[in-house]
């Protein structure tokens, strides 16, 4: 972030361009007082945006370009790094394996805790409530997260008319394609486009699903999938029908008419 750009957080001095629109985090504040605030890597962040945020930890304000205080004091302020990243990726292995689990996370803790303190000031880190370590992904975590990108995929093909059948050595094999222990779980996207969308889209085009409805993905050596095309029949919805009236409900559900009182 350039110098000139820390500025319009707050708004753009006078003669700058979008002076009047007021500042970019100031204004929204200003107009939902309760919010939550997310710096995505901060370490990446201008000198003066560390003094700004002392500012807002100090005294739970701002003021902006017109001279207006902006409170902060119903404020969550979350900030992320990736302070320490070339360190766990020198250290750890899959995230499940070699040391315990705990072990593990408590010596990685360590290292990241000093690295934070080396980068950033001490008066900025005594004002933060506290810092979060994660743990690294599991196992689990992974498949939930292939599940949850795969079904992104369902939701397009049935929309043309196919029902996708997922083995679990797919869902492995797609783990161990794309987990990485430097970039973790992006490179999972990359891997079901590769594996999965990709052959999918070719098939299709190819007419290999013709008059298929189900297409079940499974292992089909060390760098493919196998996608088999069945059929099967959708269970058939019977048409509602009308109720019937009989003589006997016919005559229970008419209605009796107010009798009128006579004219005089």
């Amino acid at each position: 972030m350039e110098k000139h750009n820390v500025s319009r957080l707050v708004g753009a001095p006078p003669g700058y361009v979008g002076y009047e629109e007021g500042g970019q985090l100031t204004e929204r504040i200003r107009r939902r007082p309760y919010a939550v605030l997310l710096l995505d890597e901060i370490e990446k962040a201008h000198p003066d945006v560390y003094n700004m945020l002392l500012q807002i930890m100090e005294e739970g304000r701002l003021t902006d370009s017109f001279g207006r205080h902006i409170d902060f004091k119903n404020v969550i302020l979350i900030m992320t790094s990736n302070i320490g990243a070339d360190l766990i990726k020198n250290q750890a292995g899959f995230g499940f394996g070699k040391r315990t689990a705990e072990a593990n996370y408590e010596k990685m803790k360590e290292m990241l805790q000093k690295e934070v303190e080396r980068h950033f000031r001490p008066e900025f880190l005594n004002r933060l409530d506290d810092v979060i370590v994660f743990h690294a992904l599991t196992k689990e975590d992974l498949t939930t997260i292939v599940e949850y990108e795969l079904n992104k995929v369902f939701k397009r093909l049935t929309k043309q008319g196919y029902h996708l059948e997922t083995a679990a050595a797919a869902k492995e094999f797609l783990i161990e394609k794309g987990y990485s222990s430097e970039f973790g779980a992006r490179p999972l996207r990359r891997a079901i486009e590769r594996y999965i969308e990709d052959p999918l889209s070719e098939n299709i085009l190819r007419g290999v699903f013709k008059d298929k409805n189900v297409i079940k993905i499974d292992v089909k050596d060390e760098d493919h999938l196998r996608f088999e095309g069945i059929s099967k029949e959708q269970p058939k919805t019977k048409p509602a029908q009308a109720p019937v009236a009989t003589a006997g409900t016919a005559k229970k559900e008419q209605k009796e008419e107010p009798v009128k009182p006579s004219e005089q």
